[in-house]
């Protein structure tokens, strides 16, 4: 079993999930969190099926994952 860090956002339509440290793009939906969360799962298994255990390899490996929030003058 590996770990990953999945990023969760909430839309007025639903909650969209996405894995750090993955070569290529995976995103899973769903209308609740835990739906996204297990959508993604699976893509995340059919993604390394698919393109093989070489999209693991991503260096520097990520150790911790921050959400923050800034304004910015425009």
């Amino acid at each position: 079993m590996r770990q990953f860090k999945i990023v969760v956002e909430k839309h007025p339509d639903g909650y969209v999930a996405y894995p750090l440290g993955l070569k290529g793009v995976v995103v899973g939906q769903g209308d609740t969190y835990e739906e996204a969360l297990s959508d993604v799962k699976s893509a995340i298994r059919f993604h390394i099926e698919t393109f093989g255990k070489e999209v693991l390899e991503v260096e520097p490996r990520i150790i911790e994952a921050f959400v923050a929030e800034t304004g910015v003058e425009i």
